[in-house]
């Protein structure tokens, strides 16, 4: 579990969470022009006041275990709904960004993998 491979994959995804998470707060990134439908879900997601600072809050907490090598196993299940929010909303509403999504869900899976003995306990 402790392969070289593992270590920059969990590193790789630690950063992106983090550096995307204080984006939500910070938009020091700017964001893409979305299509019409997808803009109006981030649209009413941002006036809600609370949706997306709270991935954010989250999408930082989970990126800080990952890069602190506390609770990684937890944070990898933590992460399973938001990687799947965020690869289903650009399949359906914002193709073009679908490799960046795929790209945080098949990292997460690599390491859900590595971690599997760890979650085994829960299917007995």
């Amino acid at each position: 579990m402790n392969s070289k491979f593992t270590l920059i994959v969990r590193i790789l995804l630690g950063l992106i969470l983090v550096v995307f998470g204080l984006n939500k707060f910070l938009n020091f990134i700017p964001l893409p022009e979305l299509p019409e439908n997808a803009g109006n879900f981030m649209t009413s997601l941002g006036e809600t006041g609370y949706v997306l600072p709270i991935v954010g809050v989250l999408e930082i907490c989970i990126g800080a275990m990952l890069l602190l090598k506390k609770w990684v196993a937890f944070a990898l299940i933590l992460l399973v709904p938001i990687s799947l929010n965020i690869l289903l909303f650009h399949l359906f509403l914002d193709l073009p960004g679908l490799s960046v999504a795929l790209m945080i869900v098949l990292l997460n899976a690599i390491l859900i993998y590595k971690h599997w003995k760890q979650y085994t306990p829960l299917f007995n």
